[in-house]
């Protein structure tokens, strides 16, 4: 499994962005009121970032042997992948807070602060699932062998001889 770039993360919150703005956009165009994001969102996306952190340290115990108890090596890979998902889709609501944000920047009438308040609780907490999903990943990496390296390093003769 490769680790989470910084490109794939960068596209997820462009489009956000601009799937954000877009969004407010048709909407004040049909005559409603823009997006709110929920004030449940923010906590969630924050306990999300929470609970990836908590399921991926025991994993790092493991694998550096500061633990006695053994980890699947599939529930690993699959605290990863969520770890890795969990950091995209933070990344795409950050850049969906941040295309609503700049649509409410970009009118003339001062928006509520209601509103904004949420759109901003939203985005900080979409930075801090993508950090939680990054730290994650990394507590999810073991170190490299020395002989994963070298092509043919089984051994010569038949096992046991």
């Amino acid at each position: 499994m490769k680790r989470t770039g910084a490109g794939i993360l960068i596209i997820a919150l462009v489009v956000g962005a601009v799937f954000g703005f877009v969004v407010d956009t048709m909407l004040t165009s049909m005559g409603r009121a823009t997006f709110t994001p929920a004030a449940s969102l923010p906590t969630i996306l924050a306990l999300l970032g929470v609970v990836i952190v908590v399921l991926a340290v025991p994993v790092f115990r493991a694998s550096r042997g500061r633990s006695a108890r053994r980890i699947d090596p599939f529930r690993a890979l699959r605290i990863a992948m969520l770890a890795k998902a969990s950091s995209l889709v933070g990344a795409a609501a950050l850049g969906f807070a941040l295309g609503l944000l700049g649509f409410l920047a970009t009118r003339p009438v001062t928006p509520s602060i209601g509103s904004m308040g949420s759109i901003i609780a939203t985005l900080v907490c979409a930075v801090l699932l993508v950090v939680a999903g990054l730290v994650a990943e990394q507590l999810c990496t073991i170190r490299k062998d020395d002989d994963d390296d070298t092509p043919g390093n089984t051994p010569a003769g038949p096992v046991g001889a």
